[in-house]
């Protein structure tokens, strides 16, 4: 997409590239992303739902870094399951089965009719700074961030490496105080990361299973 000064809308987004499981945003910020499990709530008790709170918010309270919950939400096309279906039905050669997976097929497309079937998501994103992998703030290290140019250009390999070591030890005190809740996460790698930013901005084509391709050196 381009804008009226033909310019790539690409240029108003905060990434600046994802390499080794890690968003580096264009403030040399990095951020790493974690998939997390859900549970229903709904079907616990009353003292299951109150010792679930008191978790999370011990959780929340032991974090000396802020993060930010992620709920994406996303219509599921039902399109490809149901012409499986039909030609599943095809080729039953058991009558009763054939008539069986037909009334199946006939039950989802009546369920799916004039109705979304979505799926939920949940995401944690934690971050980390350089200026914080320098340690305690001082008023020359914020200086150097805050002149001109101390906030763009590229991390050198140490700089991302040192960034690097310290947001996945944030990234297992995330998941481990998750656990406690009795919620499972796991990080996105590289490819999956790529996934999620681009489906947020392309949703509609997400939702039909349309990705772009990634070259082969993302996915090895």
């Amino acid at each position: 997409m381009k804008t009226s000064q033909g310019s790539s809308a690409q240029q108003f987004l905060e990434i600046d590239q994802i390499k080794e499981g890690i968003v580096i945003l264009k403030n040399r910020a990095l951020r790493g992303v974690i998939m997390v499990s859900s549970q229903n709530f709904a079907l616990k008790s009353e003292d299951e739902q109150t010792a679930t709170i008191y978790q999370f918010q011990n959780f929340l309270n032991s974090l000396d870094f802020s993060i930010q919950i992620l709920v994406q939400s996303r219509k599921i096309n039902m399109t490809g399951y149901i012409q499986k279906l039909k030609d599943l039905e095809g080729k039953q050669q058991n009558e009763l089965m054939k008539i069986q997976t037909a009334d199946y097929t006939a039950f989802v497309e009546e369920l799916i009719k004039g109705s979304e079937i979505m799926a939920k998501s949940f995401y944690v994103v934690v971050p980390f700074t350089l200026l914080e992998a320098q340690g305690q703030a001082t008023t020359k290290n914020i200086s150097e961030f805050l002149k001109p140019g101390g906030l763009t250009g590229s991390l050198s390999d140490d700089q991302f490496q040192r960034c690097k070591n310290q947001l996945w030890q944030r990234i297992e005190f995330v998941a481990l105080g998750l656990r406690r809740c009795g919620l499972y996460s796991v990080p996105l790698s590289t490819p999956e990361l790529i996934e999620l930013y681009w489906s947020s901005y392309h949703p509609e084509e997400a939702e039909v299973g349309y990705y772009p391709e990634l070259p082969p050196e993302i996915l090895s």
